[in-house]
């Protein structure tokens, strides 16, 4: 029966590029710029890595096909480079292979990277491509704020929560991750916002607002990863290791009839209990030191909260407007100011958020490190839409935790 790979991998190096509208730079710049770090980082050199995984998503307007554009960015020794895509959850799939080449005994030593430059395809939202015969099929023409307002009223709904409730917690979201983005150096948007800016921004899909929905950026984060004995033969003493890594895709049965209500994420909530089993927690809400959230739109923020079992089902407004969720109370999240603040790249902000993590427990995150020491953190991707996506979950934490 498989066991998981808990403690099996250690994280020995990690770096992240500035995320914004990066106009004088390439693709490759931002690779090289978070594997610099990164590799600094580790205290390895590139002829020590032995296999590699590269996620990115536009290849036609950038980055390329195959795992080509990877090796010749950073130079890799004539290694396996492997390209892979999964929607938002690209970042971490990248992450998981090299997780699992290391677990394996494939690889002492690999690296994963994301990147991508949306702000190069002039699109004013995530770019529209073919989706495949197949998917067109069965995927209706509709828009990404659309769809996320179509769950916050599904949420409401059956819940009976006021509409003015809601649109207050969500407006609370978006003020606390702009306060939080004013903390990161590497975030796209560093403004604080208030309440008022929030409810009085123009509507984009009832009831998302314009400070409820994310941008789009450009930016690059690389992990590199060893087991924890070449870590410590590396020099490493404070060793940050990976809990649980899972996956979850929809099967179409949400999108086929009244069994899902529209009000939360079964992927969600499915890849969730799996990392946790993985991990041996069994209290999240309590054992959990920090969160970061995939909060493309912060109704999908507060959804996220229940799906992940750390605000009980319907709950979630009263956390956030009760404060919880800040930095210094309760279960923060995203600490680094998020999706709202650092855009959605779509392919590196898996790794992006691993990466707060690492910092969050080395004690590196500067004017927002948490106080209270942390022990253990998740991660949170979804690609796709509520009715069909693609969710990954990943928990870090300190060895042996």
């Amino acid at each position: 029966m498989a066991s998981g790979i808990k403690d099996k991998v250690a994280i020995l190096g990690m770096g992240c590029s500035k995320f914004g509208e990066r106009w004088d730079k390439e693709a490759d710049d931002l690779m090289v710029e978070a594997y610099e770090e990164a590799l600094a980082d580790a205290g390895i050199e590139t002829k020590q890595i032995n296999a590699a995984w590269l996620s990115s998503a536009s290849e036609d307007q950038h980055v390329g096909k195959s795992g080509v554009p990877l090796a010749i960015a950073l130079r890799l020794p004539y290694i396996p480079v492997t390209r892979v895509e999964n929607y938002c959850a690209s970042g971490t799939e990248a992450f998981r292979g090299a997780v699992y080449a290391v677990a394996s005994g494939a690889a002492d030593i690999a690296l994963a990277m994301g990147v991508e430059k949306l702000k190069d395809t002039g699109y004013g939202g995530l770019p529209q491509r073919s989706r495949g015969v197949l998917n067109s099929m069965s995927w209706a023409n509709f828009s990404a704020p659309g769809a996320f307002a179509q769950l916050a009223a599904a949420y409401r709904t059956k819940h009976g929560v006021a509409q003015e409730d809601i649109k207050r917690a969500m407006a609370q979201i978006s003020v606390k991750s702009h306060d939080n983005g004013a903390k990161n150096p590497k975030a796209h948007l560093r403004n604080k916002i208030n309440i008022d800016t929030v409810l009085g921004a123009p509507t984009v899909a009832e009831p998302l607002g314009l400070y409820d929905c994310c941008g789009v950026s450009d930016g690059a984060a690389c992990a590199i990863v060893t087991t924890p004995e070449i870590a410590k033969s590396l020099g490493k003493h404070d060793i940050v290791s990976v809990k649980a890594l899972q996956l979850s895709v929809s099967n179409g049965q949400e999108a086929s009839h009244n069994s899902w209500d529209g009000s939360h994420f079964v992927t969600t909530r499915t890849a969730s209990k799996r990392a946790y089993t993985e991990a041996g927690i069994a209290d999240p809400r309590k054992e959990l030191s920090l969160i970061e959230v995939h909060d493309c739109f912060s109704i999908t923020e507060l959804v996220t909260m229940e799906d992940l079992f750390i605000s009980r089902e319907g709950e979630a407004v009263k956390d956030v407007l009760d404060g919880f969720y800040k930095p210094q109370r309760g279960v923060p999240r995203p600490i680094d100011g998020g999706l709202q603040c650092l855009g959605q790249p779509i392919r590196p902000p898996g790794l992006r958020m691993i990466y707060e993590i690492y910092l969050q427990m080395l004690g590196r995150a500067g004017p927002r490190q948490r106080q209270d020491e942390p022990r253990l953190g998740l991660t949170h991707n979804l690609g796709g839409f509520p009715h069909q996506n693609v969710c990954s979950i990943s928990i870090i934490g300190r060895y042996g935790v």
